[in-house]
């Protein structure tokens, strides 16, 4: 196994939004913000190359929507989902597998992309089973009227409509062991519904790919939840209980949206969990 954390690309969202109820002289520490309050933030995936398979965990927002949507999310640098995937060697139709921790669209934007003449929709990946579960799928598709800014159709129907579409199975309990993929899945309510951390085992480590669990090094300590989690008592639980499981076990956490940090190990302290250190995953593995 090999694997291959990618950035396709980076954008700015209100440090306000991201942080919740903390105030900005606490958050602003770590993530500091510009003039308009904005705070940088990445679409860092990871790439999972396993004999003949290729998986894609999440794809970024992709490029299909407007100038106008786009302007929202202040994109900035040079990062792409193509240039991300050639700087390995790799093309879109290499990819086999494209596994998405949820729907929200600076997740599973690059899914889909407009077809040759901008008629409709097309799957980007077109060599590839995608993955989600039933449970997530539906709330996705049935959005409550606060996420349904983040569940866009163009994002999700074409993906079943190619009848590439496949679930994995929802657990009685928080992890799903033996998914078929290659690793283990966490399962977490806070943010979403069922929203799914892939917990991979490699070079005798575990690497968690974190999405929107633990957005940033940032978010670490309990209260900071972000303003976009549907039930933030349920995010607070869920992220005390990982946290003390990854001090525990050593995990090392792999932060999709972190700009300036990719990867991380934690610590128990006499204030809760905390940062141990902060890796660039090349160095360490």
């Amino acid at each position: 196994m090999k694997l291959y954390p990618i950035n396709v690309g980076n954008f700015k969202l209100d440090g306000g939004a991201m942080f919740g109820v903390v105030p900005k002289a606490i958050w602003n520490k770590t993530n500091p913000a510009d003039a308009n309050n904005l705070i940088d933030i990445a679409s860092r995936c990871l790439l999972i190359e396993e004999g003949n398979r290729l998986i894609l965990i999440d794809t970024g927002m992709g490029t299909k929507q407007s100038d106008k949507f786009f302007s929202y999310y202040y994109r900035w640098g040079t990062h792409s989902l193509d240039g991300a995937l050639a700087s390995h060697g790799f093309c879109r139709d290499d990819v086999t597998d494209v596994f998405l921790t949820h729907l929200h669209f600076d997740h599973c934007g690059g899914c889909v992309q407009w077809n040759s003449d901008k008629t409709g929709y097309e799957i980007a990946f077109k060599n590839a089973t995608f993955w989600s579960n039933e449970d997530h799928w539906d709330w996705a598709i049935n959005p409550n009227k606060r996420e349904r800014a983040s569940f866009l159709t163009e994002n999700i129907m074409p993906i079943e409509a190619s009848g590439h579409l496949k679930h994995i199975p929802v657990p009685d309990g928080d992890i799903l062991r033996n998914t078929g993929l290659g690793f283990d899945v966490f399962f977490a309510n806070g943010h979403t519904d069922k929203q799914m951390i892939p917990m991979i085992s490699y070079k005798g480590k575990t690497i968690c790919f974190m999405a929107d669990l633990l957005p940033t090094v940032g978010h670490i300590s309990l209260p900071f939840v972000m303003g976009y989690d549907t039930r933030p008592l349920l995010t607070l639980d869920e992220k005390d209980r990982f946290l003390k499981l990854a001090a525990d076990q050593n995990y090392y956490l792999l932060l999709e949206h972190d700009a300036h940090n990719e990867l991380i190990t934690v610590k128990h302290t006499e204030k809760g969990v905390r940062l141990n250190d902060i890796y660039a995953f090349n160095n360490l593995f």
